[in-house]
């Protein structure tokens, strides 16, 4: 029986001399789905990568692709896996159809599989333009393509919207959509958090190499969510008040001049509108908050202390 995870990984650390560049890293993305892996430029995100496909072998722990150990056996570990790691490398000089060519001999692929990936990224009408003439977008959809050439189970980009302007960012989003409808296996390696909130089911947070949070984008916003309050008189009076009210604890207010938080559930908006008229607190707004992807991650990696 085949795995439900399609990736996963025990311990993996990965030591440069001193450097700790990856610690204890454990992930796991299910077959089928959209998986985010974030982290802020250095965090250790490539380098997981490079372990994930046998690129630098770990210093402690282990790496499994659909249920094969990447170091003990690649050859199995690898076979249904294709990868777009950093910058997209093509000869210049060469058509885009043309450096697929290359790849697909040395792969031993059919010719057929190179019109199939240049009209899955839309790159058809410019297959035999020189890469070199290629746009920044397109040059990443090529990338993507010779990605695609083995029509792989697992798909791992890392940063395939870098440089991008807005309008390639969008057909890079599209494009791996399809990809994800048609069944494939994406895992995402970005910092565009608005991105990958739109095309991720689950994401893993890195900082200093290690794993900050791991779930379904859903439910680590679930955690940033509650009630903002924006009061006309006596704010601190206000916190006072609302720390005698049942099933609010005093860690869950948070207060910014005259703005309150509360991580309490949205659906106590009348209760507490009501209990803090009552007390003479005029509220001039009262609202549900929800956390973005952003907000959520720029809260956990800014409240982490930095490794010694």
């Amino acid at each position: 029986m085949e795995s439900e995870f399609v990736i996963q990984t025990e311990q993996l650390t990965k030591h440069f001399k001193k450097r700790i560049a990856v610690k204890d890293v454990a992930l796991e993305v299910q077959r089928g789905e959209v998986f985010g892996f974030l982290g802020p430029n250095g965090a250790g995100k490539t380098t997981t990568i490079a372990l994930l496909l046998g690129l630098i072998k770990p210093t402690r722990g282990r790496a499994r692709l659909f249920g094969h150990d990447v170091q003990r056996n690649p050859g199995a570990a690898l076979r249904k896996v294709g990868a777009m790691i950093e910058a997209p490398a093509f000869y210049p000089y060469l058509s885009g159809r043309d450096n697929l060519q290359v790849l697909a001999l040395t792969a031993n692929l059919p010719k057929s599989s190179i019109e199939k990936v240049l009209n899955l990224v839309d790159l058809a009408q410019r297959a035999k333009d020189r890469f070199g003439t290629y746009s920044q977008g397109m040059k990443q959809r090529l990338a993507i393509a010779a990605a695609l050439l083995a029509d792989p189970e697992l798909i791992i980009l890392d940063e395939p919207t870098n440089g991008l302007d807005p309008a390639g960012v969008v057909e890079t989003r599209n494009l791996l959509l399809s990809l994800a409808a048609k069944g494939h296996t994406i895992f995402l390696s970005s910092h565009l958090l608005h991105e990958v909130e739109q095309l991720c089911q689950r994401v893993a947070i890195l900082k200093e190499g290690q794993v900050l949070a791991q779930g379904k984008v859903t439910e680590l916003l679930r955690r940033g969510q509650g009630v903002q309050i924006r009061v006309v008189n006596d704010p601190q009076k206000a916190v006072q008040f609302l720390q005698t009210l049942p099933g609010i604890k005093e860690k869950e207010i948070s207060l910014t001049e005259n703005l309150l938080f509360l991580a309490v559930a949205s659906e106590r908006i009348p209760e507490i509108n009501h209990f803090l008229s009552q007390k003479g607190i005029l509220v001039a707004e009262i609202r549900a908050k929800e956390e973005t992807l952003e907000d959520f991650f720029l809260a956990l990696t800014e409240s982490q202390p930095q490794n010694a």
